[in-house]
């Protein structure tokens, strides 16, 4: 009878918690691309805002490779299947890498992105970070 309780009056606050958590995360996006040179909205379109990062920290080739690493990943058998999901996670680590040294940062950043992009992402969007441009 209390679990209920507390999950009926934390509800409500739990939900409005988390859009603001949300609309924090889509400004700091925004920011981070108006960094980058790139008008903030392209960070809200979902698909074509991780085209236009990998545009501004890599090369679009191979946004076009995660792409079909990641649908190939899902239709192939098992062990082929996997093999294929790993590379497509390698391309996203090597991508989040390149965005860290994009933004004067280093692997430390790269690992905070992998596992708490949205935090690093408010550092990116409303911190210090300045573009630097694309890091070989």
């Amino acid at each position: 009878m209390q679990f209920q309780y507390l999950y009926e009056t934390t509800g409500l606050t739990g939900v409005v918690l988390s859009v603001v958590w949300y609309i924090l995360i889509l400004a700091a996006g925004w920011k981070m691309y108006e960094k980058a040179n790139e008008p903030g909205w392209k960070s809200i379109i979902p698909i074509y805002n991780t085209y236009t990062c990998y545009k501004f920290t890599w090369d679009t080739k191979i946004f076009w490779i995660y792409i079909l690493c990641t649908a190939l990943g899902e239709v192939l058998p098992s062990l082929l299947g996997s093999l294929v999901s790993l590379a497509a996670t390698v391309l996203i680590i090597v991508q989040l890498y390149k965005l860290s040294k994009a933004f004067g940062h280093g692997v430390g950043f790269t690992v905070g992105l992998f596992f708490l992009r949205p935090n690093f992402l408010l550092i990116l969007g409303f911190g210090g970070s300045v573009y630097l441009g694309k890091q070989d």
